[in-house]
């Protein structure tokens, strides 16, 4: 897995993508690809992951973009030098594509702040 890395306000988001063969269905044009996130806070304060936006682009331009609350059902308190993880998927038609986005985070003083996810590529059998 290639691990992809970006860093603002002191919060580093790293991404490693795998692609999952067993749950890919060629025939169907259903291809599965897993993500690994860890976020760390090398902050000096609390932050808490409020929102999620991702955009998701297939090789040949379909782009879908996906928004919601937390991640994976939970908004994460993240305590300085402390970090969250959690794994998650996308299902793409293609072979390929790329996925990218960002977190709106909090600080406990109500200050939000966007969070950069890093652009990361998807590939059938070379994650």
């Amino acid at each position: 897995m290639v691990p992809y890395a970006a860093t603002t306000e002191h919060i580093t988001v790293t991404v490693r993508p795998v692609y999952l063969d067993s749950d890919t269905n060629y025939f169907a044009r259903r291809f599965v690809f897993g993500y690994h996130i860890r976020i760390q806070n090398g902050s000096d304060m609390p932050v808490r992951l409020l929102r999620r936006h991702w955009r998701i682009q297939e090789e040949g331009g379909r782009v879908q973009f996906v928004n919601g609350a937390g991640v994976i059902g939970e908004q994460p308190l993240i305590a300085p030098s402390d970090e969250h993880t959690y794994s998650s998927y996308s299902v793409l038609s293609t072979f390929c594509g790329t996925m990218e986005g960002h977190y709106i985070m909090e600080r406990e003083n109500g200050e939000q702040f966007t969070v950069e996810i890093p652009r990361f590529d998807l590939r059938a059998m070379a994650n």
